[in-house]
């Protein structure tokens, strides 16, 4: 019984295979955001390296924006994108403000930014915001967003590359309001500024020993009735 065999493909015949291309339009220039809400004021935070890959491009970059006198924007992802977030939103506000005749309100800039994400959903913002501020009572309010523009207001929120290791801290000291509790709890935290203000650079120094994105220092933003204050705290810079 003779057998059969399938005819060898020659060199010129043989399929050929192309490399997978490597270039992409975002890139990931990492660090962390942290955002606390209280009765009466909100903590913003977040580190001040940016990298790409295993490399450090500068330890002292800014990942926090002020759009208003009572709402504060920390970013984490890729920078470009985010910058281009960031003119995006002063200019719908400075259009709000010409017609309205004053400020948006923190609410109303997080509907904002998520219509804003949203609208770019097919092509999105590489960029994974959380908004504080206070809100029209003049509570503490932290809003959380993934890339496309889903949000929910919460009493703290992290997003970055060291969400991770932040959020079981937060949720174990926080233990913040779920819509599956009931009887419903308000959606700030029961601490007080200063001590909001000590678990923030208790979470940013204990994240910066694990994530190479994070660390050289954290700027923190504290917004209450009297205004904006800033304060600077150095972390690792290996």
């Amino acid at each position: 019984m003779s057998m059969m065999f399938a005819p060898r493909l020659t060199e010129a015949a043989a399929p050929t295979t192309h490399a997978a291309p490597t270039w992409s339009p975002y890139d990931n220039n990492g660090g962390t955001c942290v955002a606390i809400a209280g009765e009466d004021y909100c903590v913003i935070a977040a580190d001040t390296r940016m990298s790409t890959g295993f490399s450090i491009l500068t330890r002292n970059y800014s990942k926090i924006h002020q759009i208003t006198d009572k709402s504060v924007l920390a970013s984490s992802g890729f920078q470009a994108d985010i910058r281009a977030l960031q003119k995006n939103l002063d200019a719908r506000h400075q259009i709000y403000q010409h017609q309205h005749s004053k400020q948006m309100s923190c609410p109303a800039m997080a509907q904002l930014l998520s219509n804003t994400l949203y609208y770019k959903r097919f092509f999105p913002y590489y960029a994974f915001n959380v908004l504080g501020g206070l809100d029209s009572e003049g509570k503490g309010c932290v809003y959380t967003y993934d890339a496309v523009g889903s949000y929910e207001r919460s009493g703290y929120s992290s997003q970055g590359t060291g969400m991770q290791l932040i959020m079981p801290v937060l949720d174990n000291q926080l233990k913040s309001a779920s819509p599956l509790v009931l009887p419903l709890r308000q959606s700030t935290t029961p601490l007080s500024e200063v001590e909001a203000v000590d678990l923030v650079k208790d979470t940013f120094a204990s994240a910066a020993e694990r994530d190479i994105y994070t660390g050289d220092g954290v700027e923190i933003v504290i917004v209450n009735r009297d205004g904006i204050r800033h304060e600077l705290m150095d972390l690792k810079r290996d």
